[in-house]
């Protein structure tokens, strides 16, 4: 059910993979496509797209350019990085106003399936990234032990 597309994989791999990092250390497309065997293209346009649309990363241009994670990622939802790399979402298209479906004048589910979405939507917007790609095992443990781990 409500399965996530692999443009938010890589956009929640390459996160989790720059929030190991040094704070203010830049990383490239290419490294985070060649550490975890994504593709560069899809990888490199959702880094751009988090970069220009959520501006949870920040791109550096240039020979020795990359992305560095700008904001704190406790502070940014899950549905705002779904609606950054996907744009608005539903569950079923007759909840999108822009295309209604063609037997929504029939339709006994409308009302339950409305909450439904707004139900998810509200637990997405509770769940943080942080919440969500920090390793809560290594929580308290000494940076030595969290890196044999991680």
């Amino acid at each position: 059910m409500n399965k996530i597309n692999r443009k938010l994989e890589y956009a929640l791999m390459a996160l989790k993979y720059m929030s190991k990092k040094i704070p203010g250390e830049l990383t490239t497309a290419k490294e985070v496509s060649d550490s975890f065997h994504t593709p560069f293209d899809a990888t490199a346009r959702v880094m751009q797209q988090m970069a220009q649309k959520g501006g949870i990363l920040r791109a550096e241009y240039g020979a020795n350019g990359g992305y560095q994670i700008t904001k704190d990622l406790a502070k940014v939802s899950i549905h705002d990085l779904v609606e950054i790399i996907e744009g608005p979402t539903a569950l079923v298209k007759c909840l999108h106003k822009e295309a209604p479906c063609e037997i929504q004048g029939t339709c006994n589910i409308v009302s339950p399936i409305t909450q439904l979405n707004n139900r998810l939507t509200e637990f997405y917007k509770s769940l943080s990234l942080k919440d969500l790609l920090v390793d809560k095992s290594l929580a308290g443990k000494k940076p030595a032990e969290a890196e044999a781990h991680g």
